[in-house]
């Protein structure tokens, strides 16, 4: 009997951990990240894995940098829409 407990606890323990949400990671937000996506967005290039990759960590600050007049400019040209497209992360709207 009492193994038929321990079992039922066990399958049920394992159903809720196996349903339990995970942590989510905060992001720092630290403009420097999206470096990698500098010649992408100031001259057209195509953008690098890489750059692809920050962008994707650094996509909950895109609307903090958009905000901001030292990267407004960067973060709404056409060449950055176009990097954001080829990477598939959507632009925010803010």
């Amino acid at each position: 009997m009492s193994s038929k407990v321990f079992l039922l606890v066990s399958v049920a323990l394992a159903l809720f951990l196996a349903h339990a949400p995970t942590p989510s990671v905060s992001v720092t937000c630290n403009p420097m990240e999206l470096s990698p996506c500098l010649n992408a967005i100031l001259y057209g290039s195509a953008p690098s894995g890489t750059c692809c990759g920050k962008l994707r960590e650094q996509k909950p600050c895109l609307c903090q940098y958009a905000k901001n007049p030292s990267y407004r400019g960067f973060v709404g040209s056409n060449n950055a829409r176009k990097v954001s497209g080829t990477c598939g992360v959507p632009m925010p709207s803010c």
